[in-house]
C-alpha cells in the first residue's frame, strides 16, 4: 500500500509540469501583443500630422496598456513557473536577471495581479473620459463603477493579505 500511496504522490508531484504549456502559452500572448504594440505605434505615426492631441494621447495610453500587460505576464510567468513548476537554477547567476526573480511569493504575485488590473482599469477609464464626446452616459458610467469595483477589490484584497500576515514588513 505504501508503494501506490508513493507512486500517486510522485504522479502528483509531476502533474506541476502540466502547467509549462501554459507559461509557454502566455509567452505567444506577449508576441500577440508585441504586434498589436507595433501596429499601434505605426497608427500613431501615420497620423501624427492630422491627430488632435486627446487622439495622440489615446494613442500613447493604449500603448502603456499594453506594456503594463505585458509586463504583468513576465511577473506572472516567472513567478508561476518558480513556485509551482521549477527553480531556475542555471538563471540565479545571470547578469540581466531580475531582482525580484525569484522573492515573489504567491500571495504577492496576487497584489502585483490586482494592482495591474486597477492600472490598466484606470487607463481605460482615462481613455474613455479622453474620447468622452463619443461615448454615451452610461458607457461611462459602467467603466467608472468597473473601476471603482477593481479598486476596492484589490484595496480589500491587500488588507486581506496584511490581516493574514502576508504583509510582513511592506
Amino acid at each position: 500500500m505504501k508503494r501506490i500511496e508513493t507512486a500517486f504522490e510522485h504522479l502528483l508531484f509531476s502533474s506541476r509540469w502540466l502547467m509549462a504549456p501554459v507559461y509557454f502559452g502566455l509567452v505567444l500572448a506577449m508576441v500577440v501583443l508585441l504586434i498589436k504594440f507595433t501596429k499601434e505605434v505605426f497608427h500613431i505615426f501615420s497620423e501624427i500630422m492630422t491627430a488632435t492631441g486627446g487622439e495622440l494621447i489615446t494613442g500613447v495610453l493604449s500603448l502603456v496598456d499594453i506594456a503594463l500587460i505585458m509586463n504583468l505576464l513576465i511577473i506572472i510567468m516567472f513567478s508561476g513557473y518558480e513556485n509551482f513548476v521549477s527553480k531556475m537554477e542555471d538563471l540565479h547567476s545571470h547578469r540581466d536577471r531580475p531582482d525580484w526573480m525569484g522573492h515573489i511569493g504567491f500571495s504577492d504575485l496576487k497584489i502585483k495581479l490586482i494592482g495591474s488590473i486597477v492600472a490598466i482599469s484606470g487607463i481605460e477609464l482615462l481613455k474613455g473620459f479622453m474620447n468622452v464626446a463619443k461615448l454615451e452616459d452610461r458607457e461611462l458610467a459602467w467603466m467608472v463603477g468597473i473601476h471603482v469595483t477593481f479598486l476596492a477589490s484589490g484595496v480589500l484584497y491587500a488588507l486581506m493579505d496584511r490581516l493574514h500576515g502576508g504583509g510582513k514588513g511592506h
